[in-house]
């Protein structure tokens, strides 16, 4: 897998994580986004002309595979959906979900038409569309707390547990990919707090299990501080790791692979939201400096953008990421 053929030889590639800002160009709110694809289509259309990242990324939402199996969710308007309460905590809980996930839910049809709607307006621009990991989403349908004690307590709940939100993830992702998406970010938030090894059982194989049964680019993303990480994220065999703010990327960046793309790291909050458009690019330029030996790194941010960061912060970011030097 390569994500290099997505740009020709548009290099350098600016790549920012960036959705939720788009409420402020056309006035609308994250929940309408979040339930209407025609809303979220406008949104990212123009984020596109605004800003012109080199990929496009959807809205983030990491309750859509959730809410598809039956949990209940809590929606603000400017907020992105959280599950309200947990569904499963034995065996029978997970077969009475087992066959729920349908790929025509109203909430997949959201992301799955939006899409398609932006694949039919730019043919030619990369799309990307998140799922939830494997561990993640098992995690928003035990309880954080339940399925870290249960990795210890219950083992074997864990892993069956695995095996269906890995299953449903591929049924998703196939939605997304057959509707036009060119790359899958998997959103696996949760597995920070696991050790190496826990995370090779626990996530990493089922990440690989989806990178080898997808017929698209996986991108991996885990927020917070992953430098102990590192190598079995490459071992998923993902052809690009999306890393926090909290790594330090030229410390670690000759332990990834060549083959594999290193994706970050501006702070969304911290220098996006915070800083001015001129620090801004200092700090984008600083980074670029720093990572100017690694041809498989993609300039971009630590996680989604924040629907507060002003457009000329954007913009900043994006001239720089874009400057030859």
């Amino acid at each position: 897998m390569d994500l290099s053929k997505y740009f020709n030889d548009n290099f350098p590639v600016a790549a920012p994580l960036v959705g939720f800002p788009a409420v402020h160009l056309n006035k609308s709110t994250i929940k309408e986004n979040l339930y209407n694809s025609s809303i979220q289509t406008d949104s990212l259309i123009r984020i596109n002309d605004h800003f012109n990242p080199d990929i496009l990324f959807t809205f983030m939402d990491l309750a859509v595979e959730a809410y598809a199996l039956g949990a209940p969710v809590i929606n603000n308007d400017m907020e992105s959906s959280t599950v309200k309460e947990y569904i499963i905590d034995n065996s029978s809980d997970l077969e009475n979900i087992k066959n729920t996930f349908l790929s025509d839910n109203d909430r997949v049809k959201v992301f799955t038409e939006t899409v398609k709607n932006l694949k039919e307006k730019y043919p030619e621009k990369p799309v990307a569309a998140y799922v939830s990991g494997p561990f993640t989403l098992a995690g928003l349908l035990m309880g954080a707390n339940n399925i870290a004690l249960n990795t210890v307590l219950k083992k074997d709940f864990v892993i069956k547990s695995l095996e269906l939100t890995t299953e449903v993830i591929k049924q998703y992702s196939n939605a997304l990919i057959n509707a036009g998406a060119d790359m899958i970010v998997v959103l696996e938030p949760s597995a920070v707090m696991l050790s190496p090894e826990m995370f090779r059982e626990f996530s990493g194989i089922w990440v690989k299990d989806l990178t080898q049964s997808l017929n698209t680019e996986l991108i991996l993303h885990i927020c917070g501080n992953t430098e102990h990480l590192i190598e079995p994220m490459c071992e998923t065999g993902a052809a690009g790791l999306s890393l926090d703010a909290a790594v330090d990327l030229p410390a670690i960046s000759s332990r990834i692979p060549e083959k594999t793309y290193i994706i970050g790291n501006i702070d969304p909050v911290g220098v996006m939201c915070e800083k001015s458009p001129k620090e801004i690019k200092q700090d984008t330029m600083a980074l670029k400096t720093a990572m100017k030996d690694y041809s498989n790194f993609i300039v971009s941010t630590g996680c989604d953008l924040p629907p507060e960061t002003p457009a000329e912060n954007i913009t900043a970011f994006m001239e720089a990421g874009k400057t030859i030097y």
